[in-house]
């Protein structure tokens, strides 16, 4: 892989990301970077999985690119399945009570 396809894939891979958070139910708790990172992953995997199943070709492929988008769509599901949830605080802290 040339630089060029590397940075390709990394720009890409981040508009993957954002593409299978989209197609996630539900309330994200995870941070952007974390989607980003799950999208360039998965435009990896969806490009080697494509070359080893043959969908791949000189050029921009579909099946690549809808590959690539059901790998983010399960990575960010798994990964904000994993994440752990924000406690939002409201108010001021509650008194302990006495002997507590």
């Amino acid at each position: 892989m040339t630089i060029g396809g590397l940075a390709a894939a990394v720009v890409l891979g981040a508009a993957v990301g954002v593409l299978g958070r989209l197609f996630t139910p539900g309330r994200e708790t995870m941070p952007v970077w974390c989607t980003i990172a799950v999208g360039i992953v998965a435009a990896f995997a969806g490009t080697g999985l494509a070359q080893v199943f043959g969908l791949t070709g000189d050029g921009w492929s579909l099946w690549e690119t809808l590959l690539q988008i059901c790998i983010a769509a399960v990575g960010v599901l798994l990964v904000a399945l994993c994440w752990p949830k924000r406690i939002v605080h409201r108010g001021p802290p509650r008194p302990r009570p006495p002997g507590a």
